[in-house]
């Protein structure tokens, strides 16, 4: 029995890629549905029985004909938890929406070197856009519109 100490190359699969892409624009047009005629921001709130978990906020930074930028943000998390913050884009001739920012990075590659000097995975763009998907699935599921007591 032979044993290889190389890794497979990995491959990017631009299949499921896009899927990601397809399945994040239909959840955030069930969110945010008017981000490309009424460019505002929507606040969902996260609880488990009576403690708030967090709040999500979409946001639309920019909004053009064919695209819209959005930053989607976590407030008021626990505060052992760091709080996520991507940048989206939003492709609506295309009906696609993708992670190009996330903390610091931004625009990122289909694949990385690994090791690298900004510890990047391999496959980071997908595991940053499946992250977005499952993020939004649970606001469908569990959320409720966020709004504050006065």
């Amino acid at each position: 029995m032979v044993i290889s100490l190389q890794r497979d190359r990995y491959r990017v699969d631009l299949a499921g890629l896009q899927a990601a892409c397809e399945a994040n624009y239909a959840r955030l047009m069930r969110l945010l549905p008017d981000m490309r005629h009424e460019p505002q921001a929507r606040r969902i709130a996260m609880t488990q029985g009576d403690q708030m978990l967090g709040v999500l906020t979409l946001e639309v930074l920019q909004a053009c004909p064919y695209t819209t930028t959005l930053q989607v943000r976590q407030e008021h998390s626990l505060p052992w938890l760091p709080v996520p913050q991507l940048e989206v884009q939003v492709y609506h001739d295309a009906r696609m929406a993708e992670v190009i920012s996330a903390e610091h990075s931004r625009r990122f590659r289909g694949i990385y070197p690994y090791p690298n000097a900004a510890m990047h995975q391999p496959d980071e763009k997908a595991q940053l856009n499946l992250f977005l998907g499952e993020w939004l699935s649970h606001c469908l599921a569990c959320g409720h519109e966020y709004a504050a007591v006065r």
